[in-house]
Formats: structure tokens, C-alpha cells, sequence
């Protein structure tokens, strides 16, 4: 079988990128026209549409009105919302004047909370609304300057930003103001601090300049080549740098964006925009594939037989193969016929590809979604490097499941010979730690390379495997190291497992806490005749019990004896943001699923 070949080939960058972020929006109306919508969102259940022309006007009145508060170059302004266009006009009315935003997720731990507005001290705080008004008040109010306080909806005695920019006087002097600020802004100025989201310790303020990030769209958005009629949706937080970057491709595109109305909405709101693609985290895809199988599971007779033989026919797709065997070309042809037509038209009928980073994606729904013509593009970033580093490649036809792809040509990698640990320098890495120089240097050595803490490997084709974290490994009482990414990642490919967390240290063998996926087990009980009448009950049956034994059985058959997962323990619900025990952007925390669960724990390894 003939296999796609990327030696020697390379991606140029885009021409003609701007040295600033803010320069995306003029450029955005002089290339694409000033009636070009650039975002939208749902108000009372409609589209309200932000025209290029529109939007720019209104994030200039918010700059001027920051102005004539005293904020300057270099001044923090701190951002608390969900997505919405009202957070991009003030994320560049910010930039523009040479002050630096601060996002903060608004799902973020009081005590992240406490921690970034403290260390951060910003002169100004956004907020969405009274729900996250109510959670900083208490810490904006013991601050030793308090931050003027604005909302985008109505807070009682608290001005909103339609009031912000209704007050401003809009002349001469307060244009050549404004333009003088823009003028002072260099490539090279942070235009942000982003917040760490913590999963080992308190969260660290990434610094990103203008040229980062600007850097970053330069090398990986052409691996996405689109045309500017594409409309995306957004619903990952713009707090992470990996939704706000992506959205800087689309304005240097010409795409239209359209943010979804929550989480709840995501499946609806794309069938409602058709977008052409979007991006996401595993999770998502993780979920969206469960709807569709429990769908499935909904059918009977024949229709229930041909739904489930397409889609395990789709798992031994190949992506990486230019040209199936004739007899499963045709097999496919059939599939998508009679089953994967519904899927496409379930989002919007128009979508041509996916983009998933944050986190690696099971092997084989990266199988299954390209034998469905919805291929997924896989990349590998992290906050510290504006995030994209490396990708799989639509323009390069590059897309291998397990991998991150090629490394973008604006970064230089290499491998540390002896602990694994993947280093890269080059235009995107971060300018530092902001007020710490002692993990600043931690993190970036003498010779400019960013110490990423994953561990990684190139495969035969040139292209990127991340195989581990560096602060995740540990060693087994025995001195064999462990590590629990890559036994995790192996796991999940399980229908049958949601989320999984591997412990050991010091121990004499491998255990894990497992999250079942609810909607499969919950199909394989009813199939089985097994009753239940709640989860608790459903995870402590001897059958379900010795059915997971089997799963777990199979699995391990990829790992050597010590890395074998020797006992589990079933858990009744699913992993949170609001407990603390996952990240917003949905990592694991470990340590505080270490503390959650220690008495379970422990069992495991008692004699």
C-alpha cells in the first residue's frame, strides 16, 4: 500500500502577517470588505452578527475609554467571561494601547482565582456578569489598589461596557490619542499573560509578545489552507491560548466566527451554523462519538446491525493509506451511504475537517472520523510556546493517528538523549515567567531551548509522538519507571472506559481509578439483563466488575509486567472542573484526584 512520504517537503509561511495582533482587524476590513461579519453569537436564541467595519469601531471607543481611565502601556487588565465577541473587542482594545490582558477561566478554583488577581494586580477587571461578579468580589476588594470593575451584562451599582463606551467623547483629540498608542506598540511587547492552568502546583503567568503569537499563525495556520469563506465555530475558552490563537488564524483568513451558545448547544448550533471546521479537545470528540453510538443503540433489527457494522468497518479504516483495497473501498462507499450521511448532516453537511489539540485523541477515533470524510488534525502545543509547535498537515495530506504531526518551521526541536524530554527554540516561545526569573530559567535553558516536560519521540516518518510527561513518571518500589500518560492513553481507546488515572509510586505494581463511560455500560447492562437503579449500584456488580477485569486483561497485553494495571477501582461519577479534579481546558488534576480519593487508593495497595 502506497504511504504518504513528507521528506523534503515543507509548508510556507503565510505572507504578509501582521507584526501585531490588533493589525489582524484592518486588515481583516480592507481585504475582506467592511461588511464581512467577523464574529456572532446567540442573543434570545438568534444569530446577532458583528460586521468587520462595526466590530473595529466599537474595540477603538473601548480603547479610548481605557484610556481616559489612565491605563497604559504595560498596565494588566484582567478578563473573566465566556466566549463572545464583546471578549475579542476588549482583548484588542487592550493590545492596541500597549496594555496586556490577563484571561482567566471562568471556571477557575477560588483560589486560582485569588492567586492570578493578586499576583497579576490588574487595573481594570471584566467581567461576564453577577455569577463570576460574585466570586472575585471579595478578593478584588482586599486588594491594596482596587481595579475598576466593568461588566458586559448588567451588575447592580456596577457599570457595564456599553457604558463604558457610551461615555466616551469621540473627537479629534481623543483619535490621535488613540492612534499615538498604537503607534508605541512594538512586535516585541507582551500582549499577554496567561495563567497556567496548575495541574501539579499554582498556576504560572505565561508572558507572550505580539511577534509569538503573531509567529505562531505565520508557521501553523497555513498546514489549515482554507478559503475565507469558511465559518467556524468556537466554543473552547478564549482564556486558553490555543482558542485564541486559532481565532487569530480565522481573522487573518477571512473566516467568520460563530460562538455557540454553551456546551449544551454545541451539536445544535453547528447543525444551525454549517461550518466547514472547527476546533476541539478529545473530550468533545469523545462525546459526540457516545451521542452517535447511543443513537445506535436506540435502532433494532437490521438498521441496528448495519449502523454497528459500519462503524466498526470505519475503525480499521487506515488514514494513512492513499488508496484502499478495492473490496473495502467498496464496503466504505456502502457505509457512508447508509450510515455516515446522517453523521455529516448532524454537523451541518458542510464540515471538511476537524482540528483537535490539547490533549491526544483515541487512535482510533482519528480512524474512525476519516472513513467518514470528517478527517481530524491533530497538533501538540502548550501555553508556553503560543501553543502550536507541531501538526498533522492537510496541506502536507499528513495524518497519522498517534502522532502530532510535522514541527512548524518556525521552531527548532530536539530530543534530550537521555530522559526523552522534547526541547524546542524558535520565534514562538514565551518571553518568560512574569515576575519569576528563578522558574523562567528553569524553563528555558542557557541555550534558548524551552524544556516542553513531555516526553516524545519521531517515528519513521518523521513525525512527533508524545509518550509520557516528564512530572507524571514515577518509579515502582522495584526502582522500573512508569508512565501513567502513556498506559492512560492506551486505556481509553476502551469503549467502555470514560477517563483513567494511573498510581504506583513506590508501590509494587500499577493500579488505577477508572471512570466508566455511563452510556456504554449503561447499553452492554440492558443487553446483558443486568439491573441497576443507580450508578453506585451499577459499578459494584460482580458482572460489570469482572467485565472491566477484561477489559483491563486486554490492555495490558501492550505493556511489559511492571507496567502491567494490576487491581482497579470502579468510580459512580465523572471527573469535574467545579471539584477541582479537572483542568478548564479538561486535564486531569492529579493531585487533587489523589487527595479525593486516597482511602481508595490506598485499598488498592493494602495486602
Amino acid at each position: 500500500m502506497e504511504k504518504y512520504a513528507i521528506k523534503g517537503k515543507k509548508v510556507q509561511a503565510f505572507p504578509d502577517i501582521p507584526p501585531r495582533t490588533f493589525d489582524l482587524l484592518p486588515r481583516f476590513v480592507e481585504k475582506f470588505g467592511k461588511k464581512k461579519v467577523m464574529f456572532a453569537c446567540k442573543v434570545e436564541g438568534e444569530w446577532k452578527k458583528y460586521i468587520g467595519r462595526d466590530f473595529v469601531k466599537m474595540t477603538d471607543v473601548i480603547s479610548q475609554g481605557l484610556i481616559g481611565l489612565g491605563v497604559g502601556k504595560g498596565d494588566r487588565i484582567a478578563l473573566i467571561s465566556n466566549n463572545c465577541p464583546q471578549w475579542n473587542m476588549v482583548d484588542f482594545a487592550v493590545q492596541q494601547i500597549g496594555a496586556i490582558l490577563v484571561p482567566v477561566y471562568p471556571t477557575a478554583r477560588q483560589t486560582d482565582y485569588e492567586h492570578i488577581l493578586n499576583h497579576a494586580a490588574p487595573k481594570v477587571v471584566f467581567v461576564e456578569g453577577s455569577l463570576i461578579h460574585k466570586k472575585v468580589k471579595s478578593i478584588l476588594d482586599q486588594m491594596p489598589e482596587r481595579p475598576k470593575e466593568f461588566a458586559f451584562n448588567p451588575v447592580e451599582g456596577m457599570m457595564t461596557l456599553r457604558g463604558l463606551m457610551v461615555s466616551v467623547k469621540i473627537d479629534k483629540k481623543s483619535q490621535t490619542a488613540l492612534q499615538a498608542h498604537k503607534d508605541a506598540v512594538n512586535p516585541e511587547d507582551v500582549a499577554t499573560i496567561i495563567y497556567t492552568s496548575g495541574t501539579l502546583g499554582t498556576p504560572k503567568g505565561v508572558m507572550l509578545t505580539h511577534n509569538n503569537l503573531m509567529s505562531c499563525v505565520a508557521h501553523y495556520g497555513p498546514h489549515y489552507p482554507v478559503p475565507s469563506s469558511h465559518k467556524v465555530v468556537s466554543f473552547l475558552p478564549l482564556s486558553h491560548i490555543y482558542e485564541r490563537s486559532v481565532l487569530f488564524t480565522h481573522l487573518y483568513l477571512g473566516n467568520s466566527t460563530y460562538y455557540v451558545e454553551n456546551f449544551g448547544t454545541i451539536m445544535r448550533d453547528i447543525a444551525d451554523v454549517k461550518p466547514e471546521h472547527f476546533t476541539t479537545v478529545p473530550r468533545i470528540v469523545e462525546k459526540v462519538y457516545n451521542g452517535f453510538m447511543r443513537k445506535g443503540d436506540k435502532l433494532t433489527g437490521v438498521k441496528k446491525r448495519i449502523f454497528l457494522w459500519a462503524f466498526k468497518l470505519a475503525e480499521r479504516y487506515d488514514e494513512t493509506e492513499k488508496k484502499p483495497q478495492r473490496a473495502y473501498r467498496f464496503k466504505l462507499y456502502l457505509a457512508n451511504r447508509l450510515v455516515f450521511n446522517e453523521v455529516r448532516k448532524a454537523f451541518g453537511g458542510r464540515l471538511e475537517f476537524i482540528i483537535s489539540g490539547g490533549a491526544s485523541l483515541q487512535p482510533r477515533l482519528v480512524r474512525l472520523f476519516a472513513a467518514m470524510d470528517i478527517p481530524i488534525i491533530e497538533g501538540y502545543g502548550l501555553t508556553e510556546t503560543s501553543p502550536v509547535i507541531a501538526t498533522n498537515s492537510l496541506a502536507l495530506g499528513v495524518i497519522k493517528a498517534g502522532t502530532v504531526g510535522v514541527p512548524c518551521e518556525n521552531v527548532t526541536f530536539k530530543i534530550d538523549s537521555e530522559t526523552g524530554e522534547i526541547l524546542v527554540k524558535g520565534s514562538s516561545v514565551m518571553k518568560g515567567y512574569y515576575k519569576d526569573e528563578e522558574q523562567t530559567k528553569i524553563a528555558i535553558d542557557e541555550e534558548g531551548y524551552f524544556h516542553t516536560g513531555d516526553i516524545g519521540e519521531f517515528d519513521e516518518d518523521g513525525l512527533l509522538k508524545i509518550t509520557g510527561r516528564m512530572k507524571e513518571i514515577f518509579k515502582d518500589s522495584m526502582g522500573k519507571y512508569i508512565s501513567p500518560a502513556l498506559i492512560e492513553g492506551k486505556f481509553t481507546e476502551s469503549p467502555f472506559i470514560n477517563s483513567i488515572m494511573v498510581v504506583g509510586e513506590n508501590q509494587k505494581f500499577a493500579a488505577a481509578l477508572i471512570v466508566p463511560n455511563f452510556e456504554h455500560l449503561k447499553t452492554w447492562c440492558e443487553e446483558n439483563h443486568i439491573p441497576y437503579t443507580t450508578n453506585t449500584e451499577m459499578i459494584k456488580v460482580k458482572a460489570v466488575n469482572d467485565r472491566f477485569r477484561k477489559e483491563v486483561d486486554s490492555y495490558n497485553k501492550f505493556f511489559g509486567d511492571y507496567e502491567k494495571v494490576k487491581r482497579f477501582e470502579l468510580l459512580d461519577h465523572e471527573w469535574t472542573i467545579d471539584d477541582g479534579e479537572m483542568t478548564p481546558s479538561l486535564k486531569i488534576r492529579r493531585k487533587a484526584i489523589a487527595e479525593h480519593y486516597k482511602d481508595l487508593i490506598d485499598g488498592m495497595f493494602a495486602e
